[in-house]
């Protein structure tokens, strides 16, 4: 076989997949086109009904023509009218199922008796033999066509699967079917097999069956397809079955339940997807690629605080927000989460061109039809002019200040960089934000600024102290939030480990009595929106982070979720770095209060610096690195 000779099949393969395609889908139809189709089909459905019956009851009984004539007339017009009551005129007839059925049979109950009722007072005689067994064939007739045409599209649909397949084979050998195990017979996983049956999206799975805990479930049928046992068997059914992939669909299910759950599947070695959120099996957006391929990250969470959505949604919905460092790891994620809010205009403010480009491309294709503006912004904090042209060209009324240089070991080395970013970038856009009359300043800060002993902790706590210098009754409300590692961040230590992981070891750790408050970037971003509400100015707000996680109790377990064992991959010892801590804290001695604001959100008892003699400091800076270094730990230790 010919280079040639394949893709001249493959064109073919191609052309007659579109004839097909367009004759299975037809024109796209407009709604109104389709609500008169199905009302000529159900009129012609009785009008038939009608003459079956009058010519089976009618030799038996002796009535008028005219009886059968209003009969039909009336059956016509009131099931019609029963039928538009129901909202069967304008569903989607292709998810055709039992609530559709008792609808119909309901409709066409209720048409009869009214049928029934009017004709007594129109004629003299009247076959209610004729009326039900009318009745009764149209509710038979119209039910078999709605499954007929359900059955249809869906052989249609597994036909186009068959062709992209097929023309997927003609050009690349390797492609095939992933076998997959969804685990979950209730109504998600119910709903996501519907999904692949209900266009092309599932032409990549085979579904081999589902696996559920409930006893009852077990051996039964879910669209065709056996629930074939429980998590216990699971290991035994991947190796049976040769599954390639496992699919969660249990939403509902507790946090720690859904760990357990996954953490177990991961430990199979097969690729784990999940459903991306409860609300989107609402909606109806269940598709291959609207799974969510299960990270390692997913399972050392906890479970989601509930925000007070009204709150959020008053102070940001139609407002012009601006996210500083929005390319991070924070920012990036606190610009996703602002979306639900729905603020008018989203400024994307970064210092790394590729950054800010790739969080601009994936938020626009998440905007598409809303009414929110995305304006990417190339601009470095630290220069002070062309951050007061943002400010006065913008009016941004909330502003979320993410840019900063976050990595501990890095910063001992770059400290002047350090504090021009961390300290007088701030500065700057603390400065013109008030200037500017933004009317909340939102500012993260980190556990490492707590009795800092190194230059990035040291820099963090001058901001937050610039921070409550800047508030200002009746005026813009300036906050911090402050939090201990998030797990996934590019500076973390979970991409290193996995890497090192996939790479077969050794994980690396700098002391193995290290120590660290660790939470995902989700639950963080969720908890800053929700801080900045809550904010009347000048707090520094400190988000719940648990309990500290010994970092090598971190790498074995992370050694054992990707199904590996100790004896495989070896932990060992590096020695701790410039700068860093064996452990970290979330209050100074001074701060401590025990009164939670909001779940897992607390406040330090407040605090009031001069922002005077903060610029005083700054102001006598040593310019060589070492003395640098040591003069912001000091004064930030104050």
């Amino acid at each position: 076989m010919y280079i040639g000779d394949t893709l001249g099949s493959g064109e073919r393969k191609t052309e007659l997949f579109s004839c097909e395609k367009t004759f299975l889908e037809g024109v796209q139809l407009r709604r109104w086109h389709k609500t008169a189709i199905l009302l000529v089909v159900n009129t012609i459905i009785i009008v038939f009904s009608n003459v079956f019956s009058y010519f089976f009851i009618g030799p038996l009984v002796g009535v008028s023509a005219l009886f059968y004539f209003s009969a039909m007339i009336l059956q016509i017009v009131l099931y019609l009218i029963c039928a538009a009551m129901f909202h069967l005129l304008n569903r989607v007839t292709r998810f055709f199922g039992l609530k559709e059925i008792i609808k119909i049979g309901i409709a066409a109950f209720c048409t009869s008796i009214s049928e029934s009722a009017l004709l007594l007072f129109v004629c003299r005689q009247v076959s209610f033999r004729h009326i039900f067994l009318a009745n009764f064939l149209a509710m038979v007739g119209i039910i078999f066509v709605n499954i007929f045409w359900r059955m249809f599209v869906i052989y249609g649909n597994s036909k186009r699967k068959g062709n992209l397949s097929k023309n997927s084979t003609s050009i690349s050998l390797n492609t095939h079917q992933k076998r997959v195990l969804i685990i979950g017979a209730g109504e998600a996983g119910f709903q996501l097999m519907q999904s692949f049956d209900h266009n092309t999206s599932g032409a990549s799975l085979d579904i081999v069956g589902f696996i559920d805990d409930d006893p009852s479930k077990i051996s039964t049928y879910i669209s065709w397809k056996k629930v074939l046992g429980s998590m216990e068997q699971l290991n035994l059914l991947i190796k049976e079955y040769d599954i390639e992939q496992v699919i969660f669909a249990i939403p509902s299910l507790s946090y720690d339940k859904q760990r357990k759950m996954i953490s177990m599947a991961m430990k199979t070695g097969v690729k784990v997807t999940t459903l991306p959120h409860i609300a989107d099996i609402a909606l109806g957006k269940l598709s291959v690629n609207s799974l969510k391929e299960v990270d390692v990250v997913d399972l050392l969470g906890r479970e989601e605080v509930k925000l007070d959505m009204d709150g959020i949604y008053r102070q940001l919905r139609g407002k012009t927000v601006l996210v500083t460092g929005a390319g991070g790891s924070i920012g990036s994620e606190i610009v996703r989460q602002l979306l639900q809010f729905q603020p008018a205009k989203l400024l994307l403010l970064g210092h790394g061109e590729y950054s800010i480009y790739k969080i601009n491309s994936e938020i626009r294709k998440k905007t598409q039809g809303m009414s929110i503006e995305i304006v990417p912004i190339i601009a470095d904090i630290k220069d002070i002019k062309r951050i007061d042209e943002i400010m006065r060209e913008y009016s941004p009324e909330i502003v979320y200040h993410a840019a900063a240089y976050k990595h501990v070991p890095l910063m001992e080395d770059n400290s002047v960089e350090a504090v021009n970013n961390n300290i007088y970038g701030t500065f700057n856009v603390a400065k013109l934000a008030k200037q500017c009359g933004v009317k909340n300043f939102v500012m993260i800060s980190t556990d490492k600024a707590v009795n800092p002993t190194n230059v990035m902790g040291a820099t963090k706590r001058i901001a937050e102290m610039m921070m409550m210098s800047f508030n200002e009754v009746g005026k813009t409300k300036f906050s911090a939030v402050r939090f201990g590692n998030v797990l996934g961040s590019r500076g973390s230590v979970i991409p290193l480990f996995k890497r090192q992981i996939a790479a077969g070891g050794p994980v690396t750790i700098t002391d193995f009595r290290m120590t660290r408050f660790f939470m995902t970037i989700p639950e963080a971003s969720r908890l800053v929106l929700q801080s900045g509400a809550l904010s009347n100015g000048g707090e520094i707000f400190v988000l719940d982070m648990g309990e500290p996680v010994k970092i090598k109790d971190l790498a074995a377990e992370m050694i054992h979720m990707c199904g590996r064992e100790l004896d495989e991959i070896s932990i060992v010892e590096t020695g701790i770095r410039p700068g860093e801590k064996l452990y970290e804290e979330l209050f100074l001695e001074n701060e401590k209060n025990s009164d939670q604001v909001y779940e897992k959100i607390f406040m330090t008892n407040i605090e009031q610096f001069e922002l005077e003699e903060i610029q005083e400091f700054l102001n006598t800076l040593p310019s060589e690195k070492e003395k640098l270094a040591k003069a912001i730990v000091e004064y930030a230790n104050k």
